[in-house]
C-alpha cells in the first residue's frame, strides 16, 4: 500500500480522530467550553478541532487527553489501532 499524503483534515482517517476526540470529551462529561477552559484556551478552540477546521498537533493531543483525565499514551495507542482498522476498508 502506498503511503500517499493528502490533506489529512479532509480524510476519512481524520474523521476517526475527530470522532474519538469528541467521544473522549463527552465521556469526561465536559462541554467544549469546559474543555477549552481547562486548556486555558478560547471556547472556539475545541469546536474548530472537533469540526476539522483546525489541525491538532501531538502536544495539543497530549494536553487534550490530560484535560479529559485520559492517559495520552494509552489513548494514542487505541487511536492508532482505530486508524489502522479504518485504513483497511
Amino acid at each position: 500500500m502506498a503511503a500517499g499524503i493528502e490533506k489529512s483534515t479532509f480524510s476519512p482517517l481524520y474523521d476517526v480522530l475527530r470522532a474519538r476526540l469528541v467521544a473522549m470529551r463527552q465521556k469526561a462529561g465536559l462541554t467544549q467550553r469546559e474543555l477549552a477552559e481547562r486548556l486555558g484556551r478560547e471556547h472556539s478552540f475545541v469546536g474548530r478541532i472537533e469540526l476539522g477546521e483546525r489541525r491538532l498537533d501531538v502536544v495539543e493531543f497530549y494536553w487534550l487527553c490530560r484535560a479529559c483525565g485520559r492517559d495520552a499514551a494509552k489513548t494514542a495507542s487505541e487511536l492508532m489501532k482505530a486508524l489502522q482498522k479504518a485504513d483497511r476498508r
